[in-house]
């Protein structure tokens, strides 16, 4: 009797280890995919996931495509209800679609049971990547990368004694970073095919692109700082007078005019990367750039370390705004792994991993990793991207986003590039254009 008793021990604690071994196997089974687009911080975020796998047993996969893809590319995923994404860092103008679509889940009563309150993340992306309707309590993503168009230029030819020089006897100013656009372009001007360490170089790089948004987001910075606005604030979807104000002409027509003074030949359908590539190469003085950019070009071995500075976007005549980026991170509602997607979001939330995303070369959104009395001393571009982050503007976040997207980038670069019309009469059909989208859709 003792020895049955005996096997019947053994075999229940076999049954214990069997069924723990199954369990165990089962959690290092789990899996679950993110969709984002393919760049630094995109890098950053396979690194610190790791923390997540060892912490959770879930694996991480990941899903990145090019920039110039990204929209088309996870969009149509998400409008054949595909399940390829659990969880997605989609831009922050997705958000309405995806939203009114029930592409994303809507995260409130996650967030009140885990103790996540969007107060905790600066105002301005939680309005710009996670509210739909904006400016009301309703939440269908964590803001996850914050970001935000800056500017970096070659401090070591700023700091030059012979360009200072000649630079205050024709200016009658110090050449340093540019707090206005008139100061921009002047310096632009400056550098236009001087001839730097026996290379010819160029004033500035500003976006061009024509295919996705590049050259919408690269005009948006001007023209909010020329009084351009996007409706009537007691009005919505009343555009006209405030998309072709005469002050929103005069911001397009400082865009076309810096487009063809001062910067380098063939740069007609240039985005992000080319931007980099001029940079990195010593092509230019100034680039335009999201932020997300900026620790690599830090730490890039040609360009980066003391001879790269970092400047937010200048004011202009009225105002001071630069072009909002980044994105939220949301879980797809199509997903067979929800449970598993939240609690990646719950994990990606704490404070310490944000400080760590902060660190990797991530952007956090967290107000106690940024407002930090140590943050602005934690790498050269941190003060600006502060100031930049608290002086953005977003593009439509409408459902209809991707045709007011199209019918800017082909106004806009019509007339920049391609020298066709007016600067009045591409934001005239600007306005016709969106009109018709808002009709389609029932909004006026």
């Amino acid at each position: 009797m003792r020895n049955l008793l005996k096997l019947a021990a053994a075999l229940g604690t076999a049954t214990v280890l069997t069924c723990a071994m199954s369990a165990g196997a089962k959690a290092a089974d789990k899996s679950l995919t993110l969709c984002w687009a393919a760049w630094d911080p995109a890098n950053a975020l396979v690194e610190l996931s790791k923390d997540f796998t060892k912490e959770s047993g879930i694996d991480m996969k990941f899903e990145f495509v090019p920039w110039t893809s990204y929209a088309d590319r996870f969009l149509n995923e998400l409008n054949s209800h595909g399940k390829l994404c659990d969880l997605i860092i989609g831009d922050s103008q997705w958000v309405g679609g995806s939203a009114e679509n029930g592409h994303y889940v809507k995260l409130n009563d996650f967030f009140d049971k885990e103790g996540i309150k969007m107060s905790d993340f600066v105002d301005a992306t939680v309005v710009g990547y996670s509210e739909w309707p904006k400016n009301t309590p309703n939440y269908w993503a964590l803001p996850a990368m914050a970001d935000a168009v800056g500017w970096t230029y070659r401090k070591d030819w700023f700091e030059k004694p012979e360009l200072q020089k000649e630079f205050k006897e024709k200016y009658g100013r110090d050449l340093a970073p540019p707090k206005t656009y008139d100061e921009l372009k002047d310096i632009a001007t400056f550098f236009q095919g001087r001839e730097i360490d026996g290379k010819k170089v160029y004033g500035a790089y500003i976006f061009t692109e024509r295919g996705s948004e590049g050259i919408t987001m690269g005009v948006t910075n001007v023209l909010y700082d020329y009084g351009f606005q996007y409706d009537d604030p007691k009005k919505p979807y009343s555009m006209e007078g405030f998309v072709n104000s005469p002050e929103a002409v005069k911001g397009l027509e400082f865009y076309k005019e810096l487009y063809k003074c001062c910067t380098a030949p063939g740069m007609t359908n240039a985005y992000m990367s080319e931007g980099l590539d001029a940079f990195k190469s010593g092509q230019v003085a100034m680039q335009m750039n999201w932020f997300a950019f900026f620790p690599g070009l830090y730490k890039d071995p040609n360009v980066g370390g003391d001879k790269i500075g970092f400047f937010p976007n200048p004011a202009g005549p009225d105002g001071h705004f630069t072009q909002l980026g980044g994105q939220g991170i949301s879980v797809i509602a199509y997903s067979d792994h929800k449970d598993d997607a939240l609690e990646y979001i719950k994990w990606f939330a704490q404070p310490s991993v944000q400080q760590k995303w902060w660190e990797l070369g991530g952007y956090s959104a967290l107000k106690a990793v940024v407002e930090a009395p140590s943050f602005p001393q934690s790498a050269p571009f941190a003060p600006d991207f502060l100031v930049s982050m608290n002086m953005v503007k977003d593009f439509w976040a409408e459902p209809a986003y991707a045709e007011l997207m199209q019918a800017m980038q082909k106004r806009v670069h019509d007339y920049v590039v391609a020298d066709q019309g007016t600067a009045q009469e591409a934001l005239d059909g600007l306005v016709k254009d969106w009109t018709t989208v808002f009709e389609d859709e029932g909004k006026i």
